[in-house]
């Protein structure tokens, strides 16, 4: 009996060894999104695409007119409030956008929500749709992260993922096209968008970057692989404006102060290097063994 308590209790503390940092980082994360959630107000970046998000989450509307696409409105429930408030300052209704575009499983909570309010088709990788469809539970993350899904604390909203895409696979909505990379690293599933945009009398190439870097709570066989392959497909992309779900990693709020006074807003958004430096930043972070 003495032996049993004492396996028992070893089991407990070596539990706990693992999942203390985890929970914690968790916590953490969840602390500092919800005090740098703030409203901001939208804006034009180039052509048809706008900015949508808080001030924390990125999120993105392209209009048409054929209908208009959202692209990881959906980071977190309290994202959704800035989304909503930020297409009624534009004048945008929401019965008119027909996609939703998500990029990482991991930050799908306000998805159900968005769907629901504008009933329009949610698209995501097909690693993607089995973790959006279940809440947010991912087989693949470590078990302290897959008990907070299971007992409510990080689950979220199962959303309905109406299209499961492939990488290279192109989305219509009219005139609007979208090109899905599926680039793996941060989450098996995770998804760069690569889109054109027609500002005045040129065409600028965008791409939304997914995620670049490895968590401690998620871990999976090849994932070292995807991010060198992600790596070079997203520096084979054309990218004059480049943008991510982290309004901070792309540098919204520069971009955005620096539009103001541009002769023309849009070149404040250009920035190719800052693309190449963000790919090389990551490349480097991988090397050096990091996880955050």
């Amino acid at each position: 009996m003495k032996r049993a308590i004492q396996a028992l209790l070893i089991v407990v503390i070596g539990v706990a060894a693992i999942a203390g940092p985890i929970l914690f980082k968790a916590w953490r994360g969840a602390v500092e999104r919800s005090r740098a959630q703030q409203a901001t107000e939208p804006f034009r970046i180039a052509g048809n695409l706008y900015y949508i998000g808080s001030t924390y989450s990125s999120a993105f509307l392209l209009t048409g007119p054929d209908g208009d696409v959202v692209l990881d409105a959906g980071e977190d429930e309290a994202n959704v409030p800035f989304v909503m408030a930020s297409l009624a300052k534009l004048g945008v209704d929401i019965k008119r956008v027909k996609a939703l575009i998500n990029s990482d499983a991991h930050g799908a909570g306000g998805l159900a929500e968005i769907q629901q309010a504008s009933g329009a088709a949610l698209f995501a990788s097909r690693a993607s749709a089995g973790i959006i469809t279940a809440g947010g539970y991912d087989p693949e993350a470590a078990l302290p992260a897959r008990m907070l899904v299971r007992i409510g604390v990080a689950s979220y909203q199962p959303a309905r993922v109406d299209h499961t895409i492939t990488d290279g696979e192109t989305i219509h909505v009219g005139p609007i096209a979208l090109t899905a990379h599926v680039t793996g690293g941060a989450s098996r599933g995770c998804t760069s968008w690569s889109f054109p945009v027609r500002d005045g009398d040129r065409v600028l190439n965008v791409v939304s970057v997914c995620g670049l870097t490895r968590e401690a709570w998620l871990r999976y066989p090849g994932q070292d692989a995807d991010l060198e392959r992600s790596f070079t497909v997203l520096r084979s992309l054309p990218a004059d404006i480049w943008v991510t779900k982290a309004s901070r990693a792309w540098g919204r709020y520069r971009k955005f102060a620096a539009s103001r006074t541009a002769k023309n807003p849009a070149d404040a958004f250009i920035d190719p290097a800052g693309y190449r430096s963000y790919i090389d930043d990551a490349e480097d972070e991988l090397h050096r063994g990091v996880v955050h």
